[in-house]
């Protein structure tokens, strides 16, 4: 008998290696995950990563591969991961069309073949919500990192009912068994990084969500909406930018910044103390 991680696992690499294959080259963004007006959380991690130049960096389930061709065009060495092995050819082959590159292992983000205490950097986007064995995962992610080493990770929340509505009906866009993120996993993040800490994005931002069903009637098995935002334009996005001013309010608030889409997450690696005080 075929054990259900397995299973799980087959249907993720799958669905990936499907969407992979049905994704044009040039129909992938990169700067825009990263510096579009609706990348908030990843302006947030790149403001904190402060510069990558010569870093050594571990995308884990890097998709289509933007996040790593980013930060391989910031200078960093990248190594992607990630469970479909079409997912890692595209990547491959995004980063020869921006002049980049970078190192690609096909494997499962809860057992990663890559070295011990060797990054300084693990990025991991969307992932963590598709792993069933969390506990492992933040086990590898800490081994990876080099001592003094960051993670930065975001991820859906399992809270807001708008989010959850579209979930429910986004069945083709999505895998059978992710499962969002809860305050379990904050906590078990800080079993390996105890000084993690957290920050929510779009509460009263997700109207846009409810643009693209309502006004535009884009059913969300039609297209992504957490990509389709990214082809949003700062004209297009005027009537939007007053409820990202109120969602920095909303996410700062302890029980309000709960009913948030993403959460970011990052934490560093301890330093040990005797090497902590050579240095």
């Amino acid at each position: 008998m075929i054990a259900s991680d397995t299973i799980t696992h087959q249907r993720e690499a799958a669905f990936h290696d499907a969407w992979a294959g049905s994704t044009p080259i040039d129909d992938v963004l990169v700067r825009e995950c990263f510096e579009a007006l609706t990348a908030m959380e990843n302006r947030f991690i790149l403001s904190r990563m402060g510069d990558l130049k010569g870093k050594r960096l571990l995308d884990i389930g890097a998709g289509l591969g933007e996040s790593s061709v980013y930060f391989a065009l910031q200078g960093a060495q990248v190594t992607m991961t990630d469970i479909s092995p079409g997912m890692v050819r595209t990547g491959r082959e995004l980063a020869r069309k921006h002049g980049v590159e970078i190192e690609g292992i096909v494997s499962q983000a809860e057992d990663l073949g890559v070295p011990v205490d060797r990054y300084d950097i693990v990025y991991i986007a969307n992932t963590i919500h598709h792993v069933q064995d969390r506990d492992a995962l933040f086990q590898k992610i800490h081994r990876a990192l080099k001592p003094g080493g960051r993670f930065f990770s975001y991820d859906p929340v399992a809270y807001n009912p708008a989010i959850n509505v579209y979930r429910r009906m986004a069945t083709e866009v999505r895998t059978e068994d992710e499962s969002p993120l809860t305050l379990a996993d904050l906590r078990l993040a800080r079993k390996y990084f105890p000084d993690v800490q957290h920050r929510e994005f779009w509460i009263s931002t997700l109207l846009l969500f409810v643009k693209y069903y309502g006004v535009d009637h884009v059913h969300p098995n039609q297209d992504r909406y957490w990509k389709r935002i990214l082809r949003e334009t700062p004209q297009s996005l005027r009537w939007w930018m007053p409820l990202r001013a109120l969602d920095r309010a909303l996410t700062r608030l302890p029980l309000a910044r709960w009913l948030a889409w993403n959460m970011v997450m990052w934490g560093e690696k301890e330093v040990p103390l005797a090497e902590a005080s050579a240095r």
